[in-house]
């Protein structure tokens, strides 16, 4: 059993930021019922490539979670909803504000039916202020925090990142780190409470590094003019076979090594200089020294023992199969309901007494609507009822359908 063995969650959330944080509740354990609409269509599920009848993105986000099929628009389906709220710890949703209320399944609502619940809203730009109803992509919550002004080269467009560091980083972590914390505070009082996440707000914050001198200083960051952007030599360099290396030796022992490696020690005194000039004219002497090899001849020349902060910069194929990412079982085989394995990337976290659970990859909508609503004490008459009033989607009439 995982560490969040007995926690109940009911999950709204659709797309990536509010899917990957359960996700992570659901590999640690916790009991996830994905409460998804029968008749509005959730993009992740029909990218390429395709596993089946979804895609492998939508196996993966969706992973340990059973679908209960509602249509939020029926009185009845709200009904189904406060049946379930009794006995769940968690809801999560994606909407933007004022549409669980709406809906009538807000807050303020479900905490009468259930003070203990923990209610979790992901949301761009937040409940408040004045882009509370804007609708919002990564790339804007990035461009507003203020850090995709000093994520480029100088005089040059920001690059879009190839990860999704705002809905992850910026929604999907903070989500877990506050329902942690939550259901924590409800173990000392018996409180439950309502989540505010806003992307762009835990965006913002990701400007530690070099906001906090803006905000002292008045020093505002800059485009490939600091430690960590491309303004002293910590950067990235063409091998001959155009790959690249990562050469990230800050401390003084690496850039010792570093010097070594491209063959005179002695340009440490350049490395270690606080001057513009002289670290431009060390990552010119660097730039050079890594063009005059292939990737695979700095490899070999490395080694395993070479401990000075250079690392090739690895394709997503041979990230896969590196021996570091092996060895900490970071691909997984989960079963798929209709038989057979889909390759997974694992849950990163290791605990020492529970390992992570991959009970099996995402399911097609409404697939455990009928296990779902026997366990919160419905009969089969009433389930019946039910369908016929086309809460699980208007092509369901009868829960003898072949979905159930």
């Amino acid at each position: 059993m995982g560490i969040l063995n007995g926690l109940k969650v009911l999950d709204f959330s659709t797309l990536l930021p509010g899917p990957f944080a359960t996700m992570m509740l659901a590999d640690m354990g916790a009991e996830v019922i994905k409460v998804e609409s029968p008749d509005r269509v959730d993009l992740t599920k029909h990218l390429e490539p395709m596993d089946g009848d979804v895609s492998a993105l939508f196996g993966q986000l969706q992973r340990s979670k059973r679908s209960l099929a509602l249509d939020l628009k029926q009185h009845e389906a709200r009904e189904v909803v406060y049946k379930l709220v009794q006995e769940y710890d968690i809801v999560v949703e994606q909407f933007r504000p004022g549409v669980m209320e709406r809906l009538g399944i807000g807050y303020e609502k479900l905490k009468k039916i259930n003070p203990r619940v923990i209610n979790c809203s992901i949301t761009g730009y937040g409940q408040t202020g004045p882009l509370r109803n804007k609708a919002g992509h990564d790339i804007n919550y990035l461009a507003l925090s203020g850090a995709a002004s000093y994520s480029s080269r100088k005089n040059e467009a920001p690059v879009p990142a190839g990860i999704q560091v705002a809905d992850l980083a910026g929604g999907s972590l903070p989500a877990v780190i506050g329902l942690l914390a939550a259901v924590y505070h409800r173990e000392k009082t018996g409180e439950g409470q309502y989540i505010d996440v806003s992307i762009t707000d835990a965006v913002f914050s990701l400007n530690a590094m070099y906001g906090s001198g803006y905000l002292v200083d008045g020093v505002e960051p800059e485009a490939e003019s600091l430690m960590l952007n491309g303004g002293i030599f910590y950067d990235y360099y063409e091998t001959l076979d155009h790959r690249y290396l990562s050469i990230g030796s800050l401390e003084p022992q690496f850039q010792k090594r570093l010097c070594q490696l491209i063959g005179d020690s002695e340009l440490v005194k350049l490395s270690s200089s606080q001057r513009t000039q002289d670290q431009q004219a060390f990552k010119m002497i660097l730039t050079e020294a890594i063009k005059q090899k292939t990737l695979d001849e700095w490899l070999t020349i490395l080694g395993e023992d070479f401990d000075g902060c250079v690392e090739p910069v690895l394709k997503f194929s041979e990230s896969v199969n590196h021996p570091q990412i092996k060895a900490r079982n970071l691909v997984v085989s989960v079963p798929k309901s209709q038989g057979g394995t889909q390759n997974q990337i694992a849950f990163p976290i290791k605990f020492s007494t529970q390992s992570a659970e991959y009970r099996f990859t995402g399911v097609q909508t409404g697939t455990h609507t009928k296990d779902i609503l026997k366990e919160a004490g419905f009969d089969s008459q009433a389930m019946e009822e039910l369908a016929d009033k086309g809460i699980f989607g208007k092509q369901v009439k009868s829960l003898g359908d072949d979905r159930f």
